[in-house]
């Protein structure tokens, strides 16, 4: 079930925790509690209509662990970058899950630099690399720039809040988005700040989590905490526009959560996002302007391929939405209350992985399930990741496999 929180300004994790019982989502791994619906039974005589090849399998230290968060990896010419909550920062070779190099700030605090006794880098989000930089941000408000190479240390920059969702690099930008729902705009050469956009509002309760930040075309788009689409010029920081994706209306704190955790998707000039207990849209990029809407409910990632827009929504139905109109083209309920996370699409298959470590490909044509494979006996919470022909998953202990279609296992 998805933790809520109450977010201000400084806030520490343990503010962070609360409420649970009251969402049903993939923060929370037990299906026992009081009011939430049971993972549906998956089919025992389930027969793959096509094959799925595992490449391999690794772990990255403790995962996300209990901390709620997404984590995600990236991967850029060939290596795949992880991190996870108890301080590992690593390098595989994304082919092979080999090992290029690994760093910990466990033992010397903040990889080495001051007093050995602080507490260690509780990483979140997921790192992001570009060139030879690589920048990583911290549950306690940091933001590391590295040495994607070997994982040396370059700069640090201290914000006010956590940062839950992956940096992104720009330019000689790095664009952070914090808890508190401050974006920073820090220079890659040494994190100093460069400009911050103060002035999303964020609502006493929360779902715990941020969507990635998107950028294009000299404009950052995310989905804030209070169910609006925010457009900011990348160069200072100011808003062009913005555009509710949810009402805000309710009877109660958690009839009014409407939070827009999920990343917002670019096809051409067209934007698509979504929001909890709002809406999907269709947003012309340049103006602002909605383009077509329809009442939708998730918590989770987006997926834009061909035709269609693809989408899990609060009960974990997965649907396929035609992109133009918004018309609903297929809904698949058989994985409904596994909690999903996201989907991406590989090849002619979309991707989703669930409460209780499994993978599913589901086909695109039509919705139905044609493979599955188990990860782990833990939750998969964040957006598996596509690279060419291959999909990469992380559960929340750390493990993450690298998947292909067809070919004996």
């Amino acid at each position: 079930m998805k933790v809520l929180g109450k977010t201000r300004i400084g806030m520490k994790r343990a503010a962070l925790v609360a409420l649970v019982g009251l969402v049903a989502l993939a923060g929370c791994h037990s299906s026992k509690k009081e009011n939430v619906k049971p993972p549906t039974p998956l089919s025992k005589d389930f027969q793959p209509t096509v094959q799925v090849t595992r490449l391999w399998r690794e772990s990255i230290g403790d995962g996300a662990a209990e901390t709620g968060v997404r984590l995600r990896p990236t991967v850029v010419d060939g290596v795949l970058y992880a991190d996870s909550a108890d301080g590992k920062l690593v390098a595989l070779d994304a082919a092979t899950g080999k090992t290029l190099w690994s760093k910990s700030s466990r033992t010397h605090g903040w990889f080495g630099w001051g007093d050995k006794d602080r507490k260690d880098a509780f990483y979140a989000g997921g790192p992001a690399v570009s060139g030879d930089l690589l920048a990583v941000g911290t549950l306690d408000g940091h933001v590391y720039g590295v040495n994607a190479k070997d994982g040396s240390p370059r700069w640090e920059a201290t914000l006010k809040s956590e940062v839950l969702a992956s940096p992104v690099i720009v330019g000689d930008l790095v664009v952070v988005r914090t808890g508190d729902g401050r974006v920073y705009g820090l220079d890659t050469a040494n994190g100093e700040r460069r400009w911050v956009y103060d002035q999303s509002e964020v609502p006493l309760l929360s779902l715990r989590g941020n969507g990635p930040l998107l950028v294009a075309n000299g404009v950052i788009f995310f989905g804030s905490d209070g169910g609006k689409l925010v457009a900011l010029r990348l160069d200072n920081g100011e808003k062009l526009w913005e555009q509710n994706l949810a009402s805000g209306e309710g009877r109660t704190e958690i009839e009014r959560l409407d939070d827009a955790d999920g990343a917002i998707v670019l096809d051409g000039r067209t934007l698509y996002g979504a929001a909890y207990h709002g809406n999907l849209m269709a947003i012309d990029g340049p103006s602002g302007r909605p383009l077509w809407t329809h009442p939708f409910s998730t918590y989770g990632s987006l997926a834009v391929h061909g035709n269609a827009i693809y989408a899990v929504d609060e009960d974990s139905q997965v649907w396929a939405f035609d992109k133009s109109s918004g018309t609903e083209m297929w809904k698949n309920d058989k994985l409904k209350y596994r909690w999903l996370t996201g989907p991406a699409v590989q090849g002619d298959y979309v991707v989703v992985g669930d409460i209780e470590g499994y993978v599913h490909w589901l086909q695109t044509g039509d919705g139905a399930v044609a493979a599955r494979e188990r990860l782990s006996r833990h939750a998969i919470r964040a957006q598996p990741l596509v690279v060419g022909d291959i999909v990469y998953v992380e559960d929340v202990e750390g493990r993450i496999a690298a998947y292909r279609l067809g070919g004996a296992r």
